[in-house]
């Protein structure tokens, strides 16, 4: 979609991923199935069965054993696509397989985290490390962490405060990412306004 029209990657992304969703909830519904709406939003981890989760668990440990095993291409081909096809990499290639990659972990795991969730935890984490650094490595393990940060801490706020787990995942991601975007050292708004006061100056 995004090589045959106007549209980027994460914006094509995001239109097939809820169109997607608004699809499986209507065939859902038709089958009878009934869940609360929260639970089709940030999705329902405390319930899932072991099965889920071993399911789960081997695609995403296969999805990051792929992604070590090709990581050398799979930077180049991010940072800029046509390096990538002058050294012989191939790109489409890859570009379907990253794509491949992220349409089996959000099945797999579309049940634990819901439509919402599965967007904050994809996109979240990705641009709080992009804010932070440039380094490739940071950014390969970054979001992955910041992620699961995120996460585990939401996980022990939730409980005390009363929140819906998915959705105070989001919400701690979302302000990890407001002070990353404030006080990033690399491109933060505050540091930008900073020199742009001193150039006055």
């Amino acid at each position: 979609m995004s090589r045959t029209s106007r549209l980027n990657q994460d914006t094509a992304l995001s239109i097939l991923h809820t169109t997607a969703f608004a699809a499986g909830f209507i065939v859902l519904v038709r089958l009878g199935l009934q869940q609360k709406i929260d639970d089709w939003l940030f999705g329902s981890i405390m319930s899932l069965s072991d099965s889920d989760l071993w399911i789960a668990f081997a695609i995403s440990a296969a999805s990051v054993l792929t992604l070590l095993l090709f990581r050398r291409p799979i930077l180049i081909y991010l940072f800029d696509p046509d390096i990538a096809t002058t050294l012989g990499i191939p790109s489409r290639l890859i570009s379907y397989g990253i794509f491949t990659l992220i349409i089996l972990v959000l099945v797999s795991s579309l049940q634990a985290v819901g439509a919402f969730l599965t967007l904050g935890l994809l996109v979240g984490p990705a641009a709080t490390v992009y804010m932070l650094t440039n380094k490739p490595s940071h950014l390969f393990w970054g979001g992955g962490l910041i992620g699961a940060f995120g996460s585990v801490l939401a996980f022990y706020l939730s409980f005390p405060l009363g929140w819906h787990l998915g959705a105070t995942i989001i919400l701690v991601l979302g302000v990890i990412f407001c002070v990353a975007y404030l006080y990033s050292s690399r491109c933060g708004l505050l540091k930008q306004r900073g020199k742009k006061s001193s150039s006055l100056q």
